[in-house]
């Protein structure tokens, strides 16, 4: 029989499940390496979650917190004001980490009371540690319930004072300070930062925006000064006040080819680190904002203008030298130095009436045009905020005042003024604005030329005499050919109350050196000298002016690259004879 045989039921079903168990395990390794997948997909998203968090809290705490004490001054990378330097890159100004002492009234909830104690109590406290602070003052702010600082610049251990007061609501924020690392040099020229972060004064206000700007930070400003001659000048400036109990001084050191201002010192000064000590009288800068009759040293102005007009051509020509009466008024000298002085001579002994006299032949209108070529009609050209305007007489010029004009008397500048006059006479007539900037000097002002090259040759050989023979011997440093001329005016009172005191003088000595190649002015001022044992009872600048020259250029000369030679000098052989000669002498 050929019946099919039926297969049997065991061999299906095992066959069956054969089958399917396969596709059982298959499946099974297929989810698993889906699930794997799933958790490693979250992990990473995790991850990426977690770190931009983080990101969004760093930016937070990068941009700052509205309340000062919740984000560090620490956490950005850059300062928030550039740092300032000198001209060899010593650090003036710099930004540095300081504890803030902060008020938080919702530091204990805002439904509760703002202090543990209360607001006397803390007042009272806070005053024990910062005996400056205004006990009422204070006060005010914790009752006002705001947010608010209550100091600035917090010392470590007062922070610690104050935290042993266990009050929640003073807090003690970290942020970026200024700070002056050398105290108060130079403290006129770069001013101070307030406790809100803004420039006030100096360099520090007119370089507010440069010195903020984010994209600039980490580059420092570097100024014209040099710290060590900045030192140097206020050292022998403050030594000359104590010495003659002077009420003020200002002195200049001015690059006479560039323009730079190397030194710029006012006394008193201040200290830009107390910024909430800084607004008083010593931040009137004496050398910029300050205007002064300044004597005698304007005779070299009327002189070198009198060459260059041709009304003096030859130097032995001798001129009256008695006291000289014009519309009631007077001209005198300070003791009689002989019938007739000619020009080396006027210089030397400081006459006023041949200075006159000669002002008078060279006219008000020339001799105007002078002063006016040389700046003295308008504020100072320099980058600081406070510049004096000068006393200028308007309108034309009549005799007597184009004559006491030609001594120094009737217009009133600021030493800056004088400065850049003194740069011009001696550089070979050029006139150029002072500049609290570095500069190069293939890049420096081109000016304006002011005298001819041989009046300026002239005029250095009239300063140089002065100094060897005349009124500033005691400026006269070996081997380093100072020139220069003293100045000793009487004050003038305030509110057109005239010269009255008869003791109240503005002394000063304007210098250059070395003469025979000048490099630098130097200026010394002090303001109200009096006369006692240490200037033989003498209060004229020949005493008290001159000598801070005399000090102060051996001290800077080397540092500014000029090297002592006794065996150089300006060749004066064709004036010294009539000197000699002189009746004056």
């Amino acid at each position: 029989m050929n019946a099919t045989r039926p297969q049997p039921v065991l061999s299906n079903a095992i066959s069956t499940a054969s089958a399917t168990g396969r596709l059982h395990f298959a499946n099974l390794r297929q989810r698993s390496l889906l699930t794997a997948k799933l958790r490693l997909v979250w992990v990473v998203v995790g991850f990426a979650f977690f770190a931009l968090t983080a990101f969004v809290r760093i930016a937070q705490l990068g941009l700052g917190a509205q309340n000062p004490a919740e984000g560090a001054a620490g956490d950005g990378l850059a300062p928030p004001r550039a740092e300032i330097t000198d001209r060899n890159g010593v650090p003036l100004a710099r930004a540095f980490p300081a504890y803030s002492l902060w008020f938080d009234p919702k530091a204990l909830g805002s439904k509760g009371l703002p202090l543990v104690k209360t607001p006397e109590e803390v007042a009272r406290a806070l005053v024990q540690i910062f005996p400056s602070e205004d006990y009422d003052d204070l006060l005010a702010r914790l009752k006002a319930g705001k947010g608010t600082y209550l100091r600035r610049r917090v010392l470590p251990e007062e922070a610690n004072k104050v935290f042993a007061l266990g009050e929640p609501a003073l807090e003690f924020p970290r942020e970026i300070q200024r700070f002056y690392p050398q105290g108060t040099l130079a403290a006129h020229v770069l001013g101070f930062v307030d406790a809100d972060g803004k420039g006030k004064l100096g360099m520090e206000a007119y370089l507010n925006a440069r010195l903020t700007d984010k994209a600039h930070l980490s580059e420092p400003v570097a100024l014209s000064i040099d710290s060590r001659a900045q030192g140097a000048m206020e050292d022998e400036l403050a030594h000359e006040m104590l010495l003659t109990h002077a009420k003020g001084a200002a002195g200049i050191v001015l690059d006479v080819d560039t323009g730079e201002v190397i030194a710029l010192a006012s006394l008193p000064s201040f200290d830009p680190n107390r910024s909430d000590l800084a607004d008083n009288d010593h931040v009137k800068n004496r050398a910029t904002n300050e205007v002064y009759e300044l004597g005698s040293t304007f005779k070299p102005f009327t002189i070198a203008s009198a060459i260059e007009a041709g009304v003096v051509t030859d130097m032995a020509v001798r001129y009256p030298a008695t006291p000289l009466k014009v519309d009631g008024y007077t001209i005198h000298d300070h003791e009689s130095y002989g019938a007739t002085l000619n020009v080396p001579e006027t210089l030397i002994h400081s006459s006023n009436i041949v200075a006159a006299e000669i002002a008078d032949k060279l006219g008000g209108q020339r001799l105007r045009d002078t002063m006016i070529a040389l700046g003295m009609n308008q504020r100072a050209n320099i980058e600081l905020p406070a510049k004096g305007f000068p006393i200028w007489p308007r309108g034309d010029w009549p005799r007597l005042r184009t004559m006491t004009v030609g001594f120094g008397h009737g217009l009133a500048v600021t030493p800056l003024h004088l400065a850049q006059g003194y740069a011009a006479l001696v550089n070979g007539g050029i006139w150029r604005p002072a500049t609290l900037f570095k500069v190069d000097p293939a890049h420096a002002s081109a000016g304006r030329r002011v005298f001819q090259a041989s009046t300026s040759a002239r005029i250095r050989q009239l300063l140089r005499l002065i100094v060897v023979d005349g009124t500033g011997r005691s400026a006269n440093a070996p081997g380093y050919r100072v020139g220069g001329k003293t100045g000793t005016a009487e004050k003038a009172g305030s509110n057109g109350s005239g010269y009255k005191n008869k003791h109240a003088v503005i002394a000063t000595f304007a210098a250059a050196f070395p003469m025979d190649k000048p490099r630098y002015v130097v200026i010394a001022m002090l303001d109200e000298p009096q006369a006692n044992q240490s200037t033989s009872g003498q209060r004229t600048a020949a005493w008290n002016a001159a000598p801070v020259v005399g000090r102060v250029v051996p001290r800077i000369g080397p540092l500014l690259g000029v090297v002592p030679d006794g065996r150089r000098d300006v060749d004066v052989s064709d004036l010294t004879p009539l000197v000699a000669n002189g009746e004056g002498e």
